[in-house]
């Protein structure tokens, strides 16, 4: 079995080369697919390994940090290795809104349990912070698509709010609503709070009976969408667009698998879909000869 390690600190940091040689050792060493990217104002995570090797392998990415613990972590096993590659990015912030956080929001965190009491009052505004194809296919209840594509324009949405506003705020893993708490209370929002570790968090702790979301949580790995105990969920990746598509989808006559989706389908140009085609024949050879290929899924 396959560990899924999802993380992330905020902390300043120096050296950055330095620190992405220490973890491309690590990489090597346990033979670790995903991406860690680093950036002076801290680190995140999303990485797959063998089970056995957590324990150390958490020792050895504290140590080169230099923490005691990850301001998030969430864990989770997969039959298969999501991931094509293991790569360390540096980038000025780890999410990009244009603003470098420092200190963390405190009090302003709920709990799963918190969340779904939260979610039920009628006085808050609960926002989903993800991209509007991540809110398409799962979103929680009673939740606020604010249609932004590119974290950055997140900003200029809150300026309709008033500053009293009870807000909470959700994403992924939690490190969007991170920068986006620190981002608000800069600007004098009073009562902005965050779900504690994002959805991934929510769905291993509340069970199906008592959860507030509905549908799937997409993830960016090969797993492409997970539900409630964090199973793989139905979705697909066009690989036209690169977004999830459904069963439903896939039966439609602009689905060609490698190729398009009712999505992109009269988006793309013929050239684009010629080319596609040729990939996906390279595909399916390989398959047939039992070798890699991109998207293929390692079984442990």
């Amino acid at each position: 079995m396959y560990i899924i390690f999802g993380f992330y600190k905020f902390k300043q940091l120096k050296k950055i080369n330095k620190i992405r040689e220490k973890l491309e050792k690590i990489i090597n060493i346990y033979n670790i697919k995903g991406t860690v990217i680093i950036s002076p104002e801290g680190i995140n995570g999303s990485i797959s390994f063998l089970d056995k090797d957590i324990q150390q392998i958490k020792k050895n990415l504290k140590k080169i940090f230099r923490i005691t613990k990850f301001d998030n972590e969430n864990i989770s096993l997969n039959k298969f290795i999501p991931f094509h590659k293991g790569r360390v990015k540096i980038k000025k912030e780890v999410v990009p809104i244009g603003k470098r956080l420092k200190t963390r929001v405190k009090n302003s965190h709920l709990s799963p349990k918190e969340w779904n009491n939260f979610v039920l009052d009628k006085k808050t505004f609960i926002i989903d912070t993800r991209k509007e194809f991540e809110f398409k296919i799962g979103t929680f209840r009673n939740s606020i698509n604010p249609k932004i594509n590119n974290f950055r324009d997140f900003s200029e949405y809150f300026k309709k709010f008033n500053k009293n506003s009870k807000i909470g705020m959700f994403c992924t893993g939690g490190i969007r609503c991170e920068k986006a708490s620190d981002y608000l209370k800069s600007k004098g929002y009073k009562n902005v709070f965050q779900l504690r570790g994002g959805i991934i968090n929510y769905l291993s702790k509340i069970k199906k009976k008592d959860s507030l979301w509905k549908g799937d949580c997409f993830v960016f790995d090969n797993r492409v969408s997970v539900n409630h105990g964090l199973k793989v969920g139905k979705y697909s990746i066009c690989a036209g667009c690169r977004e999830p598509i459904s069963f439903k989808e896939k039966k439609s006559l602009k689905f060609e698998e490698g190729v398009s989706c009712p999505n992109c389908y009269s988006k793309l140009t013929d050239e684009q879909k010629k080319r596609f085609r040729m990939r996906q024949s390279q595909i399916y050879k390989a398959k047939k000869e039992k070798k890699d290929f991109m998207f293929k899924r390692i079984y442990k």
